[in-house]
């Protein structure tokens, strides 16, 4: 009897660990024996509308190899608006290919394209499963994602970097922007950089909180006083009262939102309002595509989820979605468990009360013992002489 095809797609934004997902993925299809060929989707759901697929089978070995050091979607992804009737016609495509298990790998509208494919697959003998992804750490249910471990690890090393050069030479604020629409959670990761009092990121602004200008610049400036030097960490999302954006959206198609620029707008307000010399960061997309502080933690949880999705759809699953659930802390220790794909599609987790210092200049000690062990060994220590 001919094998059933299984077919890799990729939504949304990559992340340092994607690859590593795709390749736990690939090598656990190639080496069930069950598997007849191993499709990748190049550029995400438009490449199976157009019928444009990878066949891993004529990858060389040693490019797999490369995957869980290559950072990004080595078979592209895609951000594009699906209609009702192009899930019918992705299923029709999937028929008439003979692939019979399909792996979606994604964020919230991944998950949610995840959901409705399976819907429409339904009766045809095609299972759907999703794999977690986002660096945005943004998706319901699982404990965290896969992507999110690295880019806070990029974060928490860059702010302390960033402020050993603001405590070298303290004349200046320093606002960095951070990614994360609505929710904080890579702001937040960011205090993982503070090795001790007065020391930065000295002011955090995730999205969930409400921002006040005025009380921003009573901050700024009693930190500035008596530091010299000031590292704020804002999120790109940063609201006012009432929800309305800090700086308006330049771009907005679908749900992607592109902000106006918030460290800018932050630094010179504070150079305008305060006369104190103030510049502005923006790591951007280089949070999430630095190899360099690719969290080893992370790696490893991607390509488990990317096997256990495999695994999950040979065994006959669909509708469901790779979570991850702690079971220990400390010791760290995290297991795979499937959930509905219903409890998951476009249910955006933001931080928890819990998680939020009372304090503007930081984030909980429940955050931070929750999210140390995910960005993995020890931050770089720096020589403290004076």
């Amino acid at each position: 009897m001919k094998k059933a095809n299984l077919l890799i797609i990729h939504g949304g934004g990559p992340t340092a660990v994607l690859n590593c997902s795709l390749y736990g993925a690939v090598t656990e299809a190639l080496g069930s024996g069950e598997v007849g060929r191993v499709y990748g989707a190049v550029g995400g759901t438009g490449g199976l509308l157009r019928e444009h697929l990878l066949d891993f089978g004529g990858v060389p070995q040693e490019e797999l190899h490369k995957l869980p050091r290559t950072p990004a979607s080595a078979i592209g992804t895609s951000r594009e608006e699906l209609s009702v009737g192009d899930y019918a016609r992705m299923a029709e495509i999937l028929t008439r290919n003979g692939i019979r298990y399909v792996l979606m790998t994604g964020g919230n509208g991944t998950m949610d394209a995840c959901g409705r494919l399976a819907a429409a697959c339904q009766g045809k003998g095609i299972g759907v499963i999703g794999i977690p992804k986002t660096m945005d750490n943004d998706i319901a249910v699982t404990d965290h994602c896969p992507g999110f471990g690295s880019a806070a690890r990029y974060m928490a090393g860059t702010v302390r970097e960033l402020g050993e050069d603001v405590r070298s030479l303290p004349i200046h604020v320093v606002v960095l922007e951070c990614l994360g629409r609505n929710a904080g959670w890579l702001t937040m990761a960011s205090a993982l950089a503070r090795t001790g009092e007065g020391r930065p990121p000295h002011l955090l602004y995730p999205p969930e909180r409400a921002f006040c200008e005025e009380e921003f610049l009573e901050e700024v400036k009693a930190l500035y006083d008596r530091l010299g030097g000031v590292v704020v960490v804002a999120s790109e999302g940063l609201r006012g009262e009432g929800g309305k954006p800090v700086v308006p959206p330049i771009f907005q198609t679908g749900r992607s939102t592109y902000f106006g620029d918030v460290s800018t707008h932050l630094a010179q307000t504070i150079v305008r309002r305060l006369g104190i010399k103030a510049r502005s960061e923006k790591p951007g997309i280089l949070a999430r595509a630095s190899i360099a502080w690719q969290s080893p933690v992370d790696a490893a949880e991607a390509e488990e989820v990317g096997r256990v999705a495999c695994r999950a759809a040979l065994a006959g699953e669909s509708g469901r979605m790779v979570a991850l659930r702690r079971v220990s802390t400390a010791p760290y220790v995290c297991e795979t468990f499937l959930a509905p794909i219903e409890q998951v599609m476009l249910g955006e987790r933001v931080l928890p009360a819990e998680y939020l210092d009372c304090r503007r200049a930081g984030a909980s000690r429940e955050f931070l013992d929750w999210c140390r062990p995910l960005i993995g060994p020890e931050l770089p220590a720096m020589a403290q002489l004076l």
